[in-house]
């Protein structure tokens, strides 16, 4: 697909593949995280209005709509300081809405709409199984992941969401877990595990893609979800990790992350 008009790593997404948005992130030519926010048509990236903070490893409400979606907590200068702000976009202007209760970054996000997701997980720093749910007003803190974990690959709704590999600490990990509105549930395991991955789809339909194991080598690989167990399917083009994601498992997009640096890159699964 198109490039990004900013190369960056450590981005959000949300929306589908031919009408996405791609928030924040950690860009080289800035040498810091920044707000820059850019919108994608199928074709070509538009640059559009800033995040009031800028920020890099925030969550996204990954299915919303790219003209009504959410951005959350993130790592933002100086001292890559952790923050709980979050921002909704109403696909003109970023505005500043109530925090999370725990500051966070590099955490899952899932949600349809700007007024009904779910974080989950991250770096506070420890690494956290916190799981908060907002209603369009505030965040309400729900029951946790069974496994606390950052850098998670994410998909699915507030109320059918899915959470899979990710970092637990000490090691990069495969467990999935998944969500039904209430509480979390241990399900089968990616085939191959890792760490700050790119995610998309919705229940019990999803997608896994990219990463990095511990050792920091990035990863190509495509795992299907079909509500049961995952199946290993066709490469990215090019590997990477810390990348923008959305859309579904049939229609999909990755945009920037890390190759061995930050990258414009976009790629589109169909």
């Amino acid at each position: 697909g198109g490039a990004l008009n900013t190369s960056r790593e450590n981005i959000a997404g949300s929306g589908t593949y031919t009408a996405a948005l791609g928030f924040g992130g950690y860009a080289p030519s800035a040498g810091a995280p920044v707000g820059d926010t850019e919108s994608y048509n199928g074709t070509s990236w538009t640059e559009l209005n800033n995040l009031t903070t800028a920020r890099a490893s925030l969550g996204g409400a990954l299915n919303a709509p790219n003209t009504a979606t959410l951005g959350f907590g993130g790592i933002k200068p100086p001292g890559a300081t952790y923050t709980n702000e979050t921002e909704t976009w109403n696909g003109t202007n970023w505005t500043e809405l109530n925090n999370l209760n725990t500051s966070r970054a590099l955490m899952g996000g899932a949600g349809s709409s700007n007024t009904a997701v779910l974080a989950f997980g991250g770096n506070a720093p420890p690494v956290t199984a916190v799981t908060e749910l907002w209603n369009g007003t505030n965040w309400t803190e729900v029951n946790d992941l069974n496994t606390a974990r950052k850098e998670i690959g994410d998909a699915g709704t507030s109320t059918a969401a899915l959470a899979f590999g990710g970092e637990t600490g000490p090691a990069v990990t495969g467990i999935s877990e998944s969500w039904n509105g209430t509480n979390w549930t241990e399900v089968n395991d990616l085939n191959t595990a890792r760490g700050a991955l790119g995610g998309a789809g919705l229940q019990p339909a999803a997608l896994a893609f990219g990463g990095r194991n511990h050792s920091d080598t990035k990863d190509a690989e495509t795992e299907i979800w079909n509500g049961t167990s995952w199946t290993e399917n066709s490469d990215l083009s090019t590997a990477r990790r810390s990348m923008g994601s959305c859309g579904t498992s049939a229609n999909a997009l990755a945009f920037g992350g890390n190759t061995g640096s930050p990258t414009t890159a976009t790629e589109e699964w169909s």
